[in-house]
């Protein structure tokens, strides 16, 4: 279920990594795995990647997926800024989840914070025609930042969320539980204009 790369300075072949050719999903810092194994569950005929840093985490998630048995599940072990900008090939992915990213709520650590209009760039870079980005954050601030990052861009087109049957992120069952608000914003890559 641990996906390690021949190479950390080329494209991932998406294709090879999974036994089936299926729209693939990327779950950006999945975390304990539970959005990204209860998506591979509900979504069998999709192909799904976590990305996520943190060992721990990795091995649980593979853990987990490899006792239910889920083949259209892999986990990459790299920040997720690195592969989304290097490591993702063009026209790959069908659609990018972003859960709840690290707000950095200090001002001094503000430029930590992931999403900015060159790593946009790269989530677009790497979509097919018709995918699209769906973010989910507590963080008013950053919701607004991220909203108009996004605004500012000509590849984007907003949409209407549609809950379409994911399931709950940890922090977002934690965030509903004390009746705060979730902001989400669901991005669709914008068809390029014919020469």
């Amino acid at each position: 279920m641990e996906l390690l790369p021949p190479s950390i300075l080329e494209p991932l072949p998406l294709r090879e990594i999974f036994p089936a050719v299926r729209l693939v999903e990327v779950d950006l810092g999945s975390g304990s795995g539970k959005f990204l194994i209860e998506s591979a569950l509900k979504f069998p005929d999709r192909n799904f990647l976590g990305i996520e840093r943190l060992l721990g985490r990795v091995r649980k998630t593979c853990r987990v997926a490899s006792e239910i048995g889920l083949p259209n599940l892999r986990v990459l072990r790299l920040e997720l800024d690195y592969t989304v900008r290097y490591l993702l090939p063009e026209d790959s992915v069908w659609r990018f989840h972003l859960n709840f990213p690290d707000p950095w709520p200090k001002r001094r650590h503000h430029t930590r914070r992931v999403v900015d209009s060159e790593f946009l760039e790269a989530i677009n870079r790497s979509l097919i025609d018709g995918g699209e980005l769906r973010i989910k954050t507590d963080h008013e601030a950053y919701f607004a930042q991220i909203t108009k990052a996004a605004g500012q861009s000509s590849l984007w087109n907003p949409m209407e969320w549609v809950d379409e049957g994911y399931p709950r992120s940890g922090f977002e069952e934690q965030f509903l539980a004390k009746e705060l608000p979730i902001y989400r914003l669901r991005l669709g890559k914008r068809a390029s204009d014919p020469q």
